[in-house]
């Protein structure tokens, strides 16, 4: 179910077994969700693990590097065992059943405490992560980073797209409440669906309200009392800063809100995982600027959480 990359992230270990061996930090590749019928298959998205990958010098010059954002160099506060699982493979066939699969590998992981993260793939990738979080056994906060809503029931007859993994993820028992954060622009939701998820109960921050307010006037909006899964779509961001995605939207967060908002959260409280998403590498500059800052929203995340 999981293949081998060509390199691990940040030239981690790459453990395609995860039962072999228990990883304090997992990160794996999910390239592909259920597609839609109109669009390709595989998309440029399921590109975007391999070529985050292959960045991990220039986001990372190496484990006994000064990291001024994390005030010390990689090897002093990441735990022993991190590794890179590779990607999961999903041949074409059921999705129901790969989903399924991929679902319980990921809760797996989360039963023996390990925190996960992920490389998409389109914002369907989210939903088999979204169902491992079974696995951890208490109710889950999830924090949304998005420009576009993502709560459609289903688009063509598809339910497990990347147009509805909030959506789907407000029907699981263990998700006990959403922040969605930077909304901006049009997208595939409408009335329905905004009214939708104001009625289930989670809380839409638009980016202009961001910008108004503040990042710090931001994370006190988020519950301080669950731990938190962050999914981030990498139009989220602002495009100047992410800019290999296929539906950019001015007005995004920026680096620093971005860096603050994930430190924030991983310090305070419990992160079980992030992901990153949606980005498309045909779209990338020359210098790789989209997988550099997927690069670093994580490093920011594995530096709060691990740096005591």
């Amino acid at each position: 179910m999981l293949s081998r990359p060509n390199r691990g992230f940040l030239d981690w270990p790459i453990v395609t077994d995860p039962g072999a061996r228990r990883a304090d930090v997992a990160i794996v590749g999910i390239p592909l969700s259920e597609p839609y019928p109109r669009d390709p298959w595989p998309n440029d998205q399921a590109n975007a693990p391999q070529w985050v990958r292959r960045q991990s010098i220039q986001f990372c010059d190496g484990r006994d590097h000064w990291d001024f954002d994390n005030g010390a160099p990689l090897a002093e506060f990441l735990p022993p065992h991190c590794h890179d699982l590779g990607d999961l493979v999903w041949d074409g066939g059921d999705y129901g059943s790969f989903l399924a699969r991929a679902g319980e590998l990921f809760a797996g992981l989360w039963r023996t405490s390990t925190q996960v993260f992920g490389i998409g793939g389109d914002h369907g990738a989210t939903i088999p992560l979204l169902h491992g979080l079974a696995g951890l056994g208490e109710k889950i906060h999830i924090v949304h980073i998005d420009a576009h809503l993502d709560w459609r029931d289903e688009v063509q007859g598809i339910r497990n797209g990347y147009s509805s993994p909030l959506r789907r993820a407000s029907e699981l028992p263990w998700i006990g409440g959403m922040t969605q954060i930077g909304l901006r622009g049009t997208g595939s939701a409408r009335r329905p669906e905004v009214e939708a998820a104001l009625a289930w109960g989670s809380r839409l921050i638009p980016a202009h309200e961001v910008h108004a307010h503040g990042i710090d006037w931001v994370i006190d909006q988020i519950p301080g009392d669950q731990p938190v899964f962050i999914t981030i779509d990498a139009d989220g961001v602002d495009p100047s800063i992410m800019p290999a995605v296929l539906a950019p939207s001015p007005g995004g967060l920026t680096a620093p809100q971005m860096f603050r908002l994930i430190r924030a959260i991983a310090s305070r409280q419990r992160l079980v995982g992030m992901d990153v998403v949606e980005i498309a590498p045909a779209w990338e500059p020359a210098n790789g600027l989209t997988a550099i800052m997927a690069g670093r929203m994580f490093l920011q995340a594995l530096g709060a959480s691990w740096k005591r």
